[in-house]
């Protein structure tokens, strides 16, 4: 078997173990805390990415690529065990950072998810949500964990905390998904998101144009979002793709359909999707090289 079968199989086999690996994993314990009240809850991954992953190949002869830590100064490769982390602070210039130091400020800081205040669970805009995970009771919590559940759910409150996770003060918001469970978003800081008023807002429409547009989105709504009814296409036609070259089938490249350059009739557009028939969203849903940095080596400068 070559190298590109072999990789086919290894990218199909990772499609399946993907598939496979839907139960959530819980990856770390905590507290959480509000006044004298202490919850011992698990984390749990609540989602994972199922993109196809490729490796690199030589398109020479097929081999493997791997990465290589090349020191600038010498033009050689370094091992990790000699590289600390830096800042660059001017041009050229960095600050040395220990792993140590590092953990000594990680330390320095509370674990515990100390809830700060409650909030309207509507109030904290999405585009703050970073990354979110599934709270579950750890040992001695399930009391307590289901009656703040049943608390926030009821009252439609949502919690504001901060705590470590990985060596970095996060703030998150805790709400109840159900009066059952509880879940945790990982927030943006108000540093880190944009201003939207600096993006352009556009031309303010016509009464008209505002009432088929009001039309058009009721021929469309939906009394609930069925997330099943979504997918990803282009990772089906990836795999596709890849099956067909492993049977050793002949791939076509399409063309890239080429736009008009017309400038947009709103109003006539909106009468013609609101004269269409059948209305509904549309779906979308390596072992190392002796020798150094021989072929197939991809070399990484080290400053």
């Amino acid at each position: 078997m070559n190298a590109c079968c072999a990789t086919v199989q290894m990218v199909t086999m990772k499609e399946c173990l993907q598939k496979e690996d839907a139960m959530p994993r819980a990856i770390q314990s905590a507290a959480l805390s509000f006044g004298l009240v202490t919850i011992p809850v698990k984390l749990y991954t609540a989602a994972h990415s199922k993109s196809v992953a490729f490796h690199l190949l030589h398109a020479k002869d097929g081999s493997r690529i791997h990465e290589q830590m090349v020191c600038q100064a010498e033009d050689k490769p370094v091992s990790r065990d000699e590289l600390v982390k830096g800042f660059e602070v001017s041009k050229g210039k960095y600050v040395e950072v220990t792993k140590e130091e590092l953990d000594a400020l990680e330390t320095e800081a509370n674990r515990n998810v100390e809830i700060q205040e409650f909030v309207p669970v509507t109030a904290v805009d999405p585009v703050y949500f970073s990354k979110t995970y599934y709270l579950g009771p750890d040992k001695g919590g399930d009391k307590p964990y289901r009656l703040l559940a049943q608390a926030m759910y009821q009252e439609g409150q949502a919690a504001v905390a901060q705590f470590v996770q990985r060596g970095k003060e996060e703030l998150v918001m805790v709400r109840a998904a159900s009066d059952e469970h509880l879940m945790l978003h990982v927030l943006y800081y108000a540093d880190e998101v944009r201003a939207f008023e600096d993006v352009p807002a556009g031309k303010a429409a016509a009464g008209r144009e505002l009432q088929l547009a009001a039309q058009l989105i009721h021929h469309l709504q939906r009394n609930t979002w069925d997330p099943s009814r979504y997918h990803d296409t282009y990772r089906e036609r990836v795999l596709a793709l890849i099956k067909k070259k492993q049977s050793g089938e002949k791939s076509i490249t399409p063309k890239v359909a080429k736009t008009d350059g017309k400038v947009l009739d709103l109003m006539a557009a909106l009468k013609q999707s609101l004269a269409q028939k059948g209305h509904g969203a549309s779906t979308a849903g390596g072992k190392k090289e002796k020798g150094g940095a021989k072929k197939g080596t991809r070399r990484r400068k080290v400053a």
